[in-house]
């Protein structure tokens, strides 16, 4: 053995709230279906996919700089009630 610790490489992706790097594991990711915004705790809908945390402001800063339909590559405003409605349900079950 040589004593070296061998660090796993763990995926990073961006918020498009804040822009800042997290370990994909810390990010939830959002996917169009159709023209609304839908959370995808497991990453297993089909689709291109954004990355935000679960924190209502980096919500609200990707809504305010349109930044789910160009990450998204969608035309038009994607509607966020849903994805809004599932942070504030997991922020009141995080005690």
């Amino acid at each position: 053995m040589s004593g070296r610790t061998q660090a796993r490489a763990r995926p990073e992706r961006t918020c498009v709230g804040c822009r800042e790097r997290a370990a994909k594991s810390d990010l939830l990711r959002i996917v169009a279906v159709e023209d609304e915004c839908v959370p995808d705790p497991r990453g297993t809908l089909p689709g291109r996919g954004a990355y935000v945390h679960s924190a209502v402001v980096c919500l609200d800063q990707a809504v305010r700089r349109r930044a789910f339909p160009r990450a998204l590559r969608s035309a038009g405003v994607l509607d966020t009630t849903e994805l809004r409605n599932a942070l504030a349900a997991e922020a009141e079950a995080t005690p």
